[in-house]
């Protein structure tokens, strides 16, 4: 697995925090799923701070772009392991509502992700629940 440095995970689980927000519910459950996503990249650190500053970082921005540009400039592995986080935040609640699904197509815009592996990642991850 490539590695980001702790910045950017800190910006892509503020990422995966806007993702678990969209749809006005913020449950323990998508909560559990981004530590995991932190615990998978820092496993030293104290995953609950990282937690709060990108919940900090996520509240003080209405902006996509500043968690996309990381994202961005990283391999299409480190895109793919997003994009999969990504929805697994977003299905945890077994429901994919039209802004989560409209924040899906413009993170892979930005990031020149392809929308048909961005579709095969969400139906595996429904299929294996």
């Amino acid at each position: 697995m490539n590695k980001l440095d702790k910045e950017s995970v800190i910006g892509m689980a503020a990422l995966l925090v806007h993702a678990a927000k969209i749809d006005e519910i913020y449950s323990d459950h998508e909560k559990d799923l981004i530590r995991n996503f932190i615990k998978s990249y820092l496993e030293k650190e104290n995953i609950n701070e990282i937690l709060k500053k990108a919940e900090e970082i996520e509240n003080n921005s209405n902006q996509l772009l500043n968690y996309t540009n990381i994202l961005k400039k990283n391999s299409m592995d480190i895109k793919k392991e997003i994009i999969e986080h990504l929805w697994k935040v977003i299905i945890s609640d077994n429901s994919i509502d039209q802004y989560e699904s409209n924040l899906m197509r413009r993170i892979c815009g930005l990031i020149y992700f392809p929308d048909k592996e961005c579709a095969e990642i969400k139906l595996n991850l429904l299929n294996s629940k």
